[in-house]
């Protein structure tokens, strides 16, 4: 008479899985390395109050007052004041191309007028195309020059510390006045949604015919591994563009993101980012032995992609180390391109700069997946 429930039988099963999962080695790696991966991103690189930030200075005054502005800036966490500027011009095109994120413009005549009693205007501008990384730094502004200005009223001039700030503060949140973070999320949107999904079905595209034998076929062919490659990635760049489509006609649509920049500029300049990320999936799929080790692969490639690109979290409140691991990726530069474009409207010479470091991995991800492809013909 045999038992409906066997407690021998039973824990033969379980040292049957767990051989299993030790032979397995790939699925073993990212039952340790997600965990690890994750725990270590948000403990040490994801900070949501960035601190040091790039700051430019265009000053038409040389009085103390503007001087202790400018000193106590630099002596604070949150700015950090890498350029001394002429023109208003160059500051601008600076924060245009997000290369600084705040601009301060002390007026001429800023100490003599503090003196009189007229309370001059300080301009702070910030790129608050990513309201996230402004808002903290914004808010600290108006004490740090508060408390700068009155330090240096002493004697005859100390009455007019009590009254009204000696000093108008005003913070200008350029490309996102409103600080609508939809504006943010939205764009960016566009490179995280192909990063998942153009990675998995590629990588599971090609692991699927290995399963189902159809790869020997393919293989027994004259078809060169670099046709296969390419053959497999080209049906996809449409799929891409029919999401990318999708998202921005969403954008323009439901969230009524304005559209600052050439949405054909965007067209065509997606086509790196999109192919580098199929490039990712094919090389993947030379790792994968099946279509669940290929998923499991897309998404040990998403989560870096996703944490470190500036799309969750302040790129620039990351630590060093974890903004150089962020710059690799392509999503990191295609996030500024996409915002660049749409938010600020930047042309084809300022997109450049987002464009070759994708164009780079590009390539990089193709000489592997060559290698990794030649060597399973073996």
């Amino acid at each position: 008479m045999s038992f409906p429930f066997s407690p021998r039988r039973f824990l033969a099963m379980v040292c049957k899985e767990f051989v299993q999962m030790r032979r397995d080695r790939l699925t073993f790696a990212m039952i340790i390395g997600i965990p690890i991966m994750q725990t270590v991103l948000f403990g040490y690189a994801i900070n949501t109050d960035p601190r040091h930030l790039p700051t430019a200075v265009v000053s038409a005054d040389n009085s103390r007052f503007s001087r202790a502005v400018v000193a106590a800036m630099r002596a604070s966490d949150y700015f950090s004041v890498n350029r001394v500027l002429d023109g208003r011009g160059q500051a601008r095109e600076l924060l245009r191309l997000g290369e600084t994120q705040f601009v301060l413009t002390i007026p001429q005549g800023f100490g003599r007028s503090i003196l009189r009693g007229e309370r001059p205007v300080l301009l702070l501008e910030a790129d608050a195309s990513d309201p996230g990384a402004t808002g903290a730094a914004g808010a600290a502004f108006t004490t740090i020059v508060s408390r700068a200005v009155n330090r240096e009223l002493g004697g005859p001039y100390q009455a007019l510390i009590p009254g009204p700030s000696p000093v108008q503060v005003r913070v200008h949140a350029d490309y996102n006045p409103e600080n609508i973070t939809q504006y943010n999320i939205v764009p960016g949107l566009l490179g995280v949604i192909m990063t998942l999904t153009l990675v998995m079905i590629t990588s599971l595209a090609i692991t699927r015919e290995h399963e189902r034998g159809t790869m020997e076929n393919l293989l027994s062919t004259p078809v060169r591994p670099l046709e296969v490659m390419l053959g497999k990635i080209l049906p996809y760049i449409l799929v891409g563009y029919i999401q990318a489509a999708l998202i921005m006609g969403a954008a323009v649509w439901l969230f009524h993101v304005p559209m600052h920049g050439s949405l054909v500029l965007l067209a065509v300049l997606s086509v790196v980012f999109i192919g580098a990320n199929l490039s990712v999936g094919v090389t993947l799929s030379t790792i994968a032995r099946n279509q669940l080790q290929a998923i499991q692969l897309s998404i040990f490639f998403f989560l870096p992609s996703l944490l470190l690109s500036g799309f969750m979290f302040p790129f620039r409140g990351m630590p060093g180390w974890a903004q150089s691991i962020g710059s690799v990726l392509p999503l990191t530069h295609y996030l500024r391109l996409v915002r660049g474009i749409v938010l600020k409207g930047i042309g084809l010479e300022a997109s450049w700069t987002h464009v070759w470091p994708m164009a780079v991995f590009w390539l990089v991800v193709i000489v592997i997946g060559l290698k990794r492809y030649r060597k399973t013909l073996d």
